[in-house]
């Protein structure tokens, strides 16, 4: 079982210096490479079929509902596992995703994407928090909103830190529905790499190995924050403009 970060005496500097690194982990080399080979969205989205481009934002609002309740529900029967696990798991995951090309790659998505809410929810229990409770699912949705390594802007938008909708029903709606149009333009880059066989699988790994890193350091500056805010009783705003200007 992982151990829980704790806060005995709060030193707020000393921890946003912590979330500052985890921020600056989340768009290393690997984010820098994958910018640089991968393009823009735009053309790198064109060599998908038109069928599938244009059904990417509503499947993907689909597969991040099945993911949450496959994440959650593996909780159940499997203890939370150490980063550098869950970040093998998924490589090997896109490996053989990429391997058969486009129709493996479409099966591999799916699990893939309950992989990562299930790292994020992990990451979220090291920071001290409950991955059953309602909010924190929430919360662990809202960290896709990050977009992903492949975002124009990752590592620089700290917005999606300080926004809180009412949690209810239809506030996870309209969460998951901002939330996949981003996530749908991130798959499918990674669906358009993984398209080629063999090749696929070597871009399936590797883009997974760089997904999986990127949003569990992204879960640690999320819940971090939240963590610290309640430790430290600093404002959530104060503490997002804090580590802004360390970055």
């Amino acid at each position: 079982m992982q151990d829980v970060i704790l806060i005995d005496s709060v030193d707020a500097d000393a921890e946003l210096d912590r979330l500052a690194k985890h921020y600056r982990s989340a768009g290393g080399a690997g984010v820098k490479l994958l910018n640089a080979l991968g393009g823009s969205a735009e053309s790198v989205l064109d060599q998908l079929p038109e069928p599938l481009r244009d059904g990417l934002t509503g499947a993907t609002e689909k597969a991040l509902w099945m993911a949450m309740q496959a994440a959650q529900g593996s909780r159940q029967v499997m203890p939370d596992q150490a980063p550098w696990v869950n970040t093998a798991v998924t490589t090997a995951m896109g490996a053989a995703g990429g391997l058969g090309g486009l129709s493996t790659a479409l099966v591999e998505l799916p699990a893939t994407t309950a992989m990562l809410l299930r790292s994020i929810q992990g990451a979220a229990a090291r920071e001290g928090f409950d991955p059953a409770e309602e909010n924190v699912k929430f919360d662990c949705v809202r960290v896709l909103a990050a977009a992903g390594p492949l975002s124009h802007d990752d590592g620089a938008d700290l917005g999606f830190f300080s926004v809180r909708l009412t949690l209810t029903g239809p506030a996870m709606h309209k969460l998951i529905a901002a939330v996949a149009p981003k996530l749908s333009v991130v798959l499918g880059q990674k669906l358009a790499a993984q398209s080629v066989p063999v090749l696929g699988a070597l871009a399936g790994g590797g883009t997974n190995y760089i997904y999986t890193r990127y949003y569990q350091q992204i879960a640690h500056v999320h819940f971090g924050l939240r963590r610290l805010a309640m430790d430290a009783d600093i404002s959530h705003d104060v503490l997002v403009r804090r580590l802004s200007a360390r970055m």
